[in-house]
């Protein structure tokens, strides 16, 4: 699907004109998100999950995003946030008051963005004018290629589609056209991981689960003991990560800072991070072989947790042949 398509051609709509001191001269074009798609709850969980994104990559360094729109603009939160993603140095004003600094500085990072994105002129969806008039759609293409760039896996909704519309001012009058843009990829049957022997679990035997949360919960406490920690409900005291990761030290060995993570976490997006970590340990061991989001954990999917523990107890004990279970599988 193209990134822009036509949508329809109409006059414009009395709740869409523009506002009275943005008056277009002749000749003059304006492009603005149409009063619907600012309400539309895609968008709104699109820009909820980039702002945890980058508050959570941001924590160290004590900054806090409330509104892509007006936090973005200046180039300062962006500088960060590329420093950070791309582990690189990028020479730009530290501290940027005046409006000419603030551009200057914003320039100096989108040109560095630009380059790592590895995008030509003609297929960038953003410019230093656009973000720095806190354009929302341009802050959110760029934002949405930072994260596809820089972390694939974080679960962005699919398909989240914007209605802009476009004036002109013409001897005749205001004419204008809408335009349907994209923001996110559509997802596709080609895109949904297929079944494992959990699908068929819960569907085809849901009074075994019980059995298997409770051999997974005699294996974690068995590892966790040492720690003075114990599991009751393997369905919520694992959705902040914290006993998740502490788990997969023991077993695995690792050695965690207490910077690494947060013991306490008080946000989903403290929560996100501790999860979004703990799978990124897993996945470097090669004990993932069924694709799991983050925000699944931290939702209390019972499923996706199930899978999780299940890497590390079929690594651990069914190898181990231990309490009369078949070794190498789930039975």
């Amino acid at each position: 699907m193209e990134a822009e398509t036509l949508y329809n051609l109409l006059q414009l709509p009395k709740e869409a004109t523009p506002p009275a001191d943005e008056e277009l001269l002749q000749g003059q074009k304006k492009k603005y998100l149409s009063p619907t798609s600012r309400t539309d709850p895609k968008l709104a969980e699109l820009q909820k999950v980039l702002m945890e994104w980058i508050n959570t990559q941001l924590h160290s360094e004590h900054i806090v995003v409330r509104s892509l729109e007006e936090d973005m603009f200046d180039g300062l939160i962006l500088h960060h946030l590329f420093q950070k993603l791309a582990a690189l140095k990028v020479e730009a004003e530290e501290v940027a008051l005046t409006a000419a600094s603030q551009r200057r500085k914003l320039e100096v990072v989108l040109q560095a963005a630009n380059q790592s994105l590895q995008v030509e002129e003609p297929q960038v969806k953003w410019s230093v004018e656009t973000i720095f008039n806190k354009d929302l759609l341009a802050t959110l293409h760029l934002l949405v290629a930072l994260a596809k760039r820089f972390q694939p896996d974080l679960p962005l909704p699919s398909n989240v589609q914007v209605e802009m519309v476009t004036t002109e001012s013409t001897r005749s009058g205001l004419k204008s056209k809408k335009l349907v843009e994209q923001l996110t990829d559509c997802s596709t049957d080609k895109d949904q991981p297929s079944k494992d022997v959990f699908d068929d679990l819960f569907k085809l035997a849901p009074e075994k689960v019980s059995a298997v949360k409770e051999a997974i919960v005699n294996f974690v406490n068995q590892k966790l003991g040492r720690l003075g920690l114990s599991v009751q409900n393997l369905d919520t005291q694992f959705s902040d990560g914290v006993i998740l990761l502490l788990l997969i030290g023991q077993l695995e060995g690792f050695f965690l800072h207490l910077k690494e993570f947060y013991l306490t976490p008080s946000s989903p997006a403290e929560m996100l991070h501790n999860v979004t970590l703990a799978l990124e340990l897993l996945k470097d061991e090669g004990l993932l072989s069924y694709p799991i989001s983050p925000e699944d954990i931290v939702n209390k999917d019972a499923k996706s947790t199930l899978r999780v523990l299940y890497s590390l107890f079929y690594k651990h004990k069914l190898k181990e042949s231990t309490d009369g279970m078949p070794c190498g599988s789930l039975n």
